[in-house]
């Protein structure tokens, strides 16, 4: 069921699952349009945290997280999340290439002593969202890296170096 999948964001630098994330930005968006973020944010905040326990001390940081992700849902502009490590996800179904992607990833973090949030994406709708025609996939920091193949250990230690150094 939709309502209940679960979604990984960033919320004060930690991967937080959050339960129904994605049907309430599809009803916000539709809503709320033309609001301002503040009524955005605080609409947020009051729909997700029905399903979702948000302590009153992480209140602000969850309402930012979300407010990013509804502007990302949108297409406007956002902030990305400032905790200083890397995004990266993973695409595929969880055929053994892609398993190996993320493999060779973990890996290549262990051995350049890299933090970062590796995500593998398997649910085929979700996939289909990142506009990618193949898998596996890879995408460092919001930027498509690969489609269709595994690439060789050395090009992903380049792109992790080159994604710690921006």
């Amino acid at each position: 069921m939709q309502e209940d999948k679960i979604t990984r964001i960033n919320v004060g630098g930690q991967a937080t699952g959050i339960i129904g994330l994605k049907p309430i930005l599809e009803q916000i968006a539709i809503e709320f349009k033309g609001r301002t973020e503040d009524e955005i944010k605080a609409e947020l905040l009051n729909r997700l945290s029905k399903k979702n326990y948000i302590s009153s001390r992480t209140r602000d940081l969850y309402g930012q997280a979300f407010l990013r992700e509804y502007n990302k849902f949108v297409g406007e502009p956002f902030e990305d999340a400032d905790d200083g490590g890397l995004e990266i996800k993973v695409l595929g179904v969880g055929c053994p290439r892609c398993e190996k992607l993320e493999q060779d990833l973990m890996a290549m973090m262990a051995e350049l002593n890299i933090a970062a949030g590796l995500e593998h994406v398997r649910d085929p709708i979700e996939i289909a969202s990142y506009g990618v025609m193949g898998s596996p996939a890879l995408i460092i920091n919001g930027e498509v890296k690969a489609v269709g193949s595994v690439p060789s250990k050395n090009k992903l230690k380049e792109w992790l170096i080159e994604a710690t150094q921006r």
